[in-house]
């Protein structure tokens, strides 16, 4: 019996998580596996965010929520905006989801028809697609590749702009290739957007603070203003403090569309969890030290797998400006031989291999809608990225031309 009607079995399940729990499995079966698929953090998050989760535990604060959000929580989103981005909102602009994933789910949920089209530059995170897809709508990806600066121009908007356009979405810090647009970039962006009254903008901000160079970061929001009414901003604290299980988003845009994002979170989930909002306020309000120290390990780490990298002369690799990822092109290793004799033909055989073989775990180009790269994360410790390294150094050497 099938059980999937047509938008469903349209889809994938997501690849990173797919290869992350093939990777636990050959784990718990005694392999020794350096498992660098997903974007986690590898600490825990600031002692007093724990501290006021079990405090509302205690004071029985375990009801349900609004569906927008608990207000206290929504007001420290709004606080946060105007400290850290110059931006001004009101309560009823805001609001808070299971996670920023859930906040694209309910956004495309509430805004596509059958055959709107949203612009995804390429690479991008592997999700986008998938969520547009199952809403209705056509995805349309633009590649954005190396010489790009893994970014979308004006001129290339441009074209890729139908009279069924519905969204751009955008990225900076980028997953997977930790590019970051400039303020000029996004004005070069808004040109264009401001002539294209019937197209949104998703900016997907949720790693503003993981910044690994000398880059700055810029909120959409900030830069653009003459598309406040027509901007969503995404973010959350699973990367910034680490809390990617406690699972809370938000999100800043027009009253309307954030009304329309609130009802469909009351069919859906009703709310968050009011722990885990607890835990995000104290995130929010509380020292901001710990944001800082955790961009520090991630730069830090960034550059000991970028000097690692650069010893492989048959990788190709940009250093990261942000985000918390190696994006590496392996264009020169399809098409190689193993000393068993499998050719390699394509970025997902790479990333077999290199798992199979040499116990290293990563998501394959692919994914991302960008064949021909691996992308590795670096929120790990030193010594797996050491091992990470010494590991893609042992495969790459492996292979006959």
């Amino acid at each position: 019996m099938n059980y999937e009607n047509a938008r469903a079995s349209s889809i994938k399940a997501s690849p990173s998580m797919a290869i992350a729990m093939a990777a636990k499995k050959l784990r718990s079966e005694g392999r020794d596996i350096v498992d660098l698929s997903l974007g986690e953090p590898d600490f825990e998050p600031p002692a007093h965010v724990g501290d006021a989760a079990c405090e509302a535990i205690k004071k029985g604060r375990i009801r349900y929520g609004a569906s927008a959000g608990n207000e206290d929580l929504r007001k420290a989103i709004v606080e946060k905006f105007k400290r850290e981005n110059g931006l001004e909102f009101s309560l009823d602009e805001i609001t808070i989801a299971n996670g920023a994933k859930q906040i694209l789910f309910d956004a495309f949920l509430a805004t596509l028809e059958v055959g709107d089209e949203v612009i995804i530059p390429t690479p991008c995170w592997v999700s986008y697609g998938d969520i547009v897809s199952l809403h209705g709508g056509t995805p349309v990806y633009v590649n954005c590749g190396p010489e790009d600066g893994f970014k979308i121009s004006a001129d290339v908007l441009a074209k890729a702009i139908t009279p069924r356009t519905r969204w751009l979405m955008l990225n900076s810090p980028s997953n997977p290739t930790g590019a970051i647009y400039s303020a000029d970039e996004y004005r070069s962006l808004e040109k264009v957007l401001v002539g294209n009254e019937r197209v949104l903008v998703l900016s997907d901000e949720i790693y503003e603070h993981i910044l690994l160079g000398e880059q700055p970061f810029v909120s959409f929001g900030s830069v653009c203003p003459s598309l406040r009414d027509r901007t969503l901003i995404v973010n959350g604290v699973s990367k910034a403090f680490a809390m990617t299980g406690w699972r809370v988003g938000y999100a800043a845009g027009p009253k309307a569309l954030v009304a329309t994002i609130n009802k469909m979170q009351s069919q859906s989930v009703t709310s968050v969890c009011s722990v885990a909002q607890a835990a995000a306020l104290a995130a929010l309000k509380g020292d901001q030290a710990f944001v800082g120290q955790a961009s520090q390990t991630f730069a830090r780490r960034s550059k000991l797998v970028s000097k690692r990298l650069e010893r492989i002369q048959e990788l190709q690799f940009t250093p990261p400006d942000g985000a918390f990822y190696a994006f590496i092109g392996v264009q020169k290793l399809i098409g190689r031989t193993t000393p068993d004799g499998q050719v390699l033909s394509d970025d997902t055989a790479v990333a077999a291999y290199l798992l199979n073989t040499f116990g290293l775990s990563s998501v394959p180009g692919a994914a991302f809608g960008a064949p021909s790269f691996i992308r590795l994360s670096i929120a790990a410790s030193d010594a797996e990225l050491e091992s990470a390294c010494d590991r893609l150094e042992q495969m790459v050497a492996s292979l006959q031309k």
